[in-house]
């Protein structure tokens, strides 16, 4: 092999590496086609959490006579320790696939699409006739958002509040990273039987009118990565490749020049 063709041969291999390198957004980017999807592109707008189908809630009646109020919160077994320092855990209402709740006394309540405070009052009314002048307080144990992607810290967290912001969700995920694409985040969730999706840009500030912008419950939120990190996906991915090939090139023209 003479000067002349090695160097064909170099370039050549060469060429392979670079396009090899190369990932494309087929392989790197999560729910492609999304928009083939039967769904609702809108959703209602609100700030307040709406419950739904398999929902976990914690409902506390209190009243100026508390002992009016015992039987409409059950409690559950604990250790008589925690009984005498006060520490009192309620049991908790899984609602129904039919978007219901069986409640002491009051019996079966339709508890689907309304908010925490709806369902306070609701509940209220009904037990009024039992207790005088009742505050009911209402909690949803389970709803959670996920956070993937280009983020420091993806995963699925907990919400203590009645309602999130996409802001806040990103935040507790640890803000994007360098990669993450602000200008075309996606969020997708259900509304009652559609399923949701929007594409929210974060350099607009109009974002935050978006009906998407407020997360529900099981929302998901996706930073789609930069080309840049998917090039650097492609180098680092195949960096032992680079290692070998220059290794036997170098041998290559150690034997050609001798």
């Amino acid at each position: 092999m003479n000067i002349i063709k090695f160097k064909k041969f170099f370039l050549l291999v060469l060429l392979m590496v670079i396009i090899s390198s190369c990932v494309s957004r087929k392989e790197m980017v999560y729910f492609q086609n999304i928009e083939q999807l039967k769904k609702s592109e809108n959703r209602r707008s609100g700030n307040n959490l709406e419950i739904q189908p398999d929902d976990v809630l914690t409902i506390r009646v209190s009243a100026p006579e508390q002992e009016a109020a015992l039987p409409f919160n059950l409690t559950k077994s604990i250790a008589s320790q925690e009984r005498v320092m006060g520490e009192v855990e309620l049991e908790t209402y899984l609602v129904s696939n039919e978007g219901t709740i069986v409640f002491p006394v009051v019996g079966t309540i339709e508890v689907k699409g309304l908010t925490n405070m709806e369902l306070a009052k609701k509940i209220q009314d009904q037990i009024s006739e039992y207790v005088k002048d009742p505050i009911v307080n209402v909690r949803i144990l389970n709803f959670q958002i996920s956070v993937l992607g280009e983020v420091n810290n993806p995963g699925t967290f907990s919400i203590e509040d009645d309602h999130i912001t996409l802001s806040k969700a990103l935040s507790m995920a640890g803000d994007l990273t360098i990669f993450g694409k602000r200008d075309n985040i996606l969020v997708m969730g259900e509304d009652g039987d559609h399923k949701t999706y929007a594409y929210l840009d974060l350099t607009d500030a109009n974002t935050v009118n978006s009906p998407h912008y407020n997360l529900r419950q099981n929302d998901v939120v996706y930073v789609e990565p930069r080309g840049t990190r998917r090039q650097s996906a492609g180098s680092t991915g195949l960096a032992s490749t680079y290692l070998s090939i220059v290794s036997v090139l170098a041998s290559l023209v150690i034997l050609i020049t001798r």
